[in-house]
Parts: structure tokens; sequence; C-alpha cells
């Protein structure tokens, strides 16, 4: 699967490489508003997402941050970088379930 993918792969890992970018920018990344922010972003709240909006209160990298190494650029940087490589490796996951049910 890897070899047959590469330049998949390789294009995975620039990105993966590249995800801290984003703490350089300024403002707020869209569509990961809190409520707060929605109501000066949109001007109302939805009435489903106020209903879930504290359904999941303990994420394990809330902000994409290790817990415990919140502060310096190059800790966030890389919460950030492992934040993408579990996200990817959760997708991929789930397609080669999939894959493997479909196969069969």
């Amino acid at each position: 699967m890897f070899k047959q993918y590469k330049k998949l792969w390789l294009g995975l890992i620039v990105l993966i490489l590249l995800s801290p970018l984003g703490l350089i920018a300024t403002g707020t990344a869209f569509g990961e508003w809190s409520t707060e922010e929605l109501i000066t972003e949109v001007g109302f709240i939805p009435q489903g997402l106020e209903r879930m909006a504290d359904f999941w209160s303990h994420a394990p990298m809330s902000d994409y941050a290790v817990p415990g190494l919140e502060g310096s650029f190059l800790s966030s940087a890389g919460g950030y970088i492992i934040s993408a490589v579990v996200g990817i490796a959760l997708v991929v996951g789930v397609f080669a379930l999939f894959s493997k049910i479909v196969k069969e």
C-alpha cells in the first residue's frame, strides 16, 4: 500500500510538516469558532449547534496542544504535527477497514 501510493504519502508528509503554519496566522481558523466567536462572525448561533456545543467537553488534545507541553512555539508546532499524524492515521485506518469489508 505504501509503495503504490508513494507520491500521496510524500504529499501528506509535506502537509503534516506545513500544518504549524496556522500558528502564525492572525484571527481564528475558519469553522473552529466557539459559540461566542460564532455570534461575532455570523451573527447568530444555529439551534442544533447551540444545543450540542458542550457535547464534547474533554478533548484529548484541546487546541492541538500536547498536554503539559503548552507554551512555546515549538511545543505548539509539535502538537499540530502530532494532531495531523493522528488524524491521518485514523482516516487511513477507517478507509482500510472499509476496504477490507467491501473486498470480502
